[in-house]
């Protein structure tokens, strides 16, 4: 049914893969002459792709990067992955080509997402959309495998998820009997929780690696590599107990990198959080590790800023889908012209805008402030606030008014994320 298909054309052909596509490398190599080994610089033999990655670079299915790295947690966009199945496997097309509005002929991946499209690997999105710059869930990889790969579960498809998933209830509807059949394939692999898919969660070229070995694994064009992180490879251990911690639960946060953060208004940006003390169940279980991160964003809201959490990294590595925020922050500290500047950002993190608000207001252009946090460049935004004599920052204070309150339960899994506390309770 497929095969390999090694990259046959020249040199113009990878110019335009490494330099159209920015910083981000492609996985497939040049030519054969030309294919990496397996010393990537960045992937030691302990990494738990390893095997998988150096075993495409050898057969020259992927490559890495000029400086000998592989970055292997680097997200992957739709259009790399629509040319990582072009090169690694080969199919009749099954349906006629079209025409993505936000494709154009000479885009680099332009002829990959074609083919991938044709051969039933991809499909669009309504207005007749491809999206090729977006970062591609793990679980639309997979179901991309299975769809290319014509697989078919045997089962009842929830059955089989619940089986092997903690977060079953997590893959979208779309993407269940796909995600069934491959799963049965042995496509899967899921570090550093075997039974934690996080669907959605943005697939690595490391991901992306693994899925893409198992599937020419399962095809008998590889030697099947034994891994504890390959889905029904072996027999599943029982399920670990799921400790549910309940809504309305407080989650104790800090911030260290400043003592107060300063953002408009209007702005939204991205802002990483540390658990700040053990969360335990009664018995002194720890459920949520001190130093664990809360991924999430300040955002504008109802005449302040407030913080919306969106995920949890466990200090173990494990991603778990969070719905909490803080308290709604309205404290301002106003902004006026000819103030000193040094004294108002001392010690404090700026939003973009912020950023922006201060030079434009004071005439500093060459403010000394501590991390200034992400979101749009602070060059673009200067013009916004010319000509104010003031504006109003929202003062954030992260020791008072970050502390998280859970929106819905948060369900853990004990087994593999719980441990016993062995000093006294924080």
């Amino acid at each position: 049914m497929f095969g390999f298909n090694r990259w046959q054309s020249g040199t113009a052909a990878l110019m335009a893969l490494s330099v159209t596509a920015g910083a981000i490398a492609p996985f497939i190599a040049p030519t054969p002459s030309f294919a990496q080994t397996s010393a990537f610089t960045d992937v030691p033999a302990n990494y738990w792709a390893n095997p998988f990655i150096a075993e495409l670079a050898r057969r020259d299915i992927l490559a890495g990067f000029p400086d000998n790295t592989f970055r292997p947690e680097q997200p992957v966009t739709r259009a790399q992955f629509a040319a990582i199945v072009r090169q690694a496997f080969q199919k009749a097309a099954e349906r006629g080509a079209t025409q993505f509005v936000d494709v154009p002929a000479n885009y680099w991946a332009a002829s990959a997402i074609q083919q991938a499209y044709t051969t039933g690997f991809l499909a669009g999105y309504p207005g007749n959309r491809f999206e090729p710059n977006q970062n591609i869930p793990r679980e639309q990889v997979l179901v991309s495998l299975a769809n290319g790969l014509d697989y078919a579960a045997s089962g009842e498809a929830s059955t089989i998820l619940n089986q092997y998933y903690s977060d079953a209830n997590a893959i979208s509807g779309y993407a269940q009997n796909p995600i069934a059949a491959a799963t049965q394939r042995q496509i899967v692999v899921n570090y550093p929780n075997v039974r934690f898919l996080n669907p959605t969660q943005t697939a690595t070229r490391a991901d992306v690696a693994a899925f893409v070995y198992q599937a020419l694994a399962n095809a008998g064009q590889v030697t099947a590599i034994n891994s504890p992180y390959v889905v029904a490879q072996q027999a599943q251990p029982t399920t670990p107990a799921v400790v549910t911690i309940p809504s309305g639960t407080t989650i104790p946060v800090k911030y260290d990198q400043a003592e107060r953060i300063l953002v408009t208004k209007e702005e939204t940006a991205p802002l990483t959080l540390v658990v700040g003390q053990n969360v335990v169940t009664r018995d002194g279980t720890v459920l949520i590790p001190a130093g664990s991160q809360v991924v999430g964003e300040l955002q504008p809201a109802e005449g302040g800023s407030q913080f919306v959490a969106r995920e949890l990294v466990s200090t173990t590595g494990q991603r778990y889908q969070l719905n909490a925020s803080s308290e709604v922050i309205t404290k301002t500290e106003r902004i006026r012209k000819g103030v000193n500047v040094g004294n108002v950002v001392k010690n404090a993190a700026l939003g973009a805008a912020a950023t922006a608000a201060v030079q434009a207001v004071t005439g500093d252009r060459d403010i000394e402030a501590g991390p200034t946090l992400g979101g749009a460049g602070v060059g673009a935004l200067v013009g916004l606030f010319l000509g104010r004599n003031s504006v109003d920052l929202v003062a954030i204070d992260p020791d008072t008014d970050l502390q998280l309150t859970l929106g819905a339960d948060l369900p853990l899994s004990q087994g593999n994320n719980a441990q016993p506390q062995t000093g006294n309770s924080q």
